[in-house]
């Protein structure tokens, strides 16, 4: 209340992207992040009404998949030409300025700007070594994300104005166009403005205008066959793979009953953001893919040719395929794949093991009103 409190230094932490690089984090202390989530909760009613309906990033009722099916109706409108922009290192390049000019277009109270500058100001912390920040609003702090919706409106207003189609969510923005021309002068501009009236710089090697369908989304993609259809972006199939691995791997020295619960909290995520996809067969590729992890892992635990043999005709194979399954002299991937360990572990066997199944949960979710 006197106006006369400094927060502390926040830590820096480093977490790789799944496209490459880092992003880096600027964690507070508990206090700080208490008095940052008590400035959060009072802000966020007074500057939620100033907010685009084209925004839906870190807003409370709105989600990634609002943003998806408006990116959807906007192709199935004739949009076919996307404008994809990407921002180079967002949080990091946030001008104090600019966002503190437009904080006090909407708070009165100084002291509340005063303390939000010094939360933006607030050294950061790596290896007993102290490093000044004049510039950026580093994620990790309830506040950060209020502060980017704050900046990046005056982006979403601007496209208002000239009649664009967009979806913002957070820093990743796309604008929808009839054609190439239009997607090239729009941005040129968009860029222009960015720069001049925001000081953010847009990344050239990632941003483009281009099909939708050789985009990608917040992890969705599109296929053009008459209409729309969703379908999971190739890398993020490639990004819950490398994230499934490792509590696949045998090493961990543990039950397959463990092993699955922790998959299905992995699972169940997932197979609720990409609820909305239309395309199938990767889903049913993926579940397989799964499945047939967890065979690789009951096979090399079995270790054994006798070991096999017994648990092969344990779960229904005869005595005769069985041994010559379990003595064939092929390698673990290669038996995981098998007839005989499809037949001893069909489908029905992880499921009474409670293992959840991406496309029936997919297949429940889009039933479900």
């Amino acid at each position: 209340m006197a106006g006369d409190y400094h927060p502390q230094r926040v830590r820096r932490v480093s977490i790789p992207k799944p496209q490459g690089g880092e992003r880096i984090l600027g964690i507070p202390t508990v206090q700080d992040r208490l008095i940052q989530q008590a400035l959060h909760q009072v802000l966020s009613p007074m500057l939620e009404p100033t907010f685009s309906d084209h925004s839906y990033g870190f807003r409370p009722g709105r989600s990634a998949q609002q943003a998806i099916k408006a990116m959807q109706q906007h192709i199935n409108d004739g949009h076919r030409w996307v404008v994809d922009l990407d921002l180079a290192q967002f949080f990091d390049r946030v001008n104090h300025d600019v966002l503190m000019g437009l904080l006090a277009r909407r708070i009165t109270d100084r002291r509340v700007l005063t303390l939000i500058r010094r939360y933006l100001q607030a050294g950061m912390l790596e290896g007993g070594l102290v490093s000044p920040r004049r510039e950026g609003a580093p994620q990790g702090g309830p506040l950060s994300p209020l502060l980017s919706n704050v900046l990046l409106t005056e982006l979403d207003r601007e496209l208002e104005r000239r009649g664009h189609r967009f979806c913002r969510y957070a820093d990743d923005c796309n604008i929808y166009v009839r054609s190439r021309r239009s997607g090239e002068r729009v941005m040129a501009s968009v860029t222009h403005f960015l720069e001049r009236h925001l000081r953010l710089k847009v990344n050239p090697a990632k941003s483009a205008v281009d099909r939708p369908w050789r985009r990608t989304f917040l992890g969705y993609s599109v296929t053009w066959h008459k209409q729309v259809r969703l379908r999971i972006a190739p890398k993020s199939l490639k990004a819950v793979m490398a994230k499934l691995r490792p509590l696949l791997k045998r090493s961990r020295g543990q039950s397959l009953t463990t092993t699955i619960q922790n998959l299905n909290p992995v699972l169940r995520g997932w197979a609720n953001y990409y609820r909305l996809t239309a395309s199938k067969r990767p889903v049913e590729a993926l579940d397989g893919w799964i499945r047939r992890r967890l065979r690789l892992i009951l096979w090399q635990q079995w270790k054994r040719a006798r070991t096999r043999a017994r648990n092969l005709m344990r779960l229904g194979l005869t005595e005769p395929r069985a041994w010559k399954s379990a003595t064939n002299g092929r390698g673990p991937w290669w038996n995981s794949g098998a007839s005989h360990m499809h037949a001893a572990l069909p489908k029905k066997v992880f499921e009474r093991l409670s293992l959840v199944s991406l496309l029936d949960t997919m297949n429940r979710l889009q039933s479900q009103p």
